[in-house]
């Protein structure tokens, strides 16, 4: 007898942030906008080690969502 899990979908959680170019495909703009988005303050962003993580809620609300 074959057993499946069953996957519950609002368990699946999104990450907090995301990198530079994940920033630039979710969003549709481009890498020099996203640098000069998080430059000017109204991308909420950090670095971890080498990486540049963006808050995921400062691009929704950024792109009014």
């Amino acid at each position: 007898m074959e057993h499946r899990m069953l996957i519950d979908r609002t368990q699946i959680a999104e990450p907090w942030a995301v990198r530079v170019d994940d920033a630039c495909r979710l969003t549709g703009l481009g890498r020099t906008t996203i640098y000069e988005l998080m430059r000017s303050g109204r991308l909420r962003s950090v670095k971890v080690g080498r990486a540049r993580l963006i808050d995921r809620a400062s691009l929704r609300t950024l792109i009014g969502g």
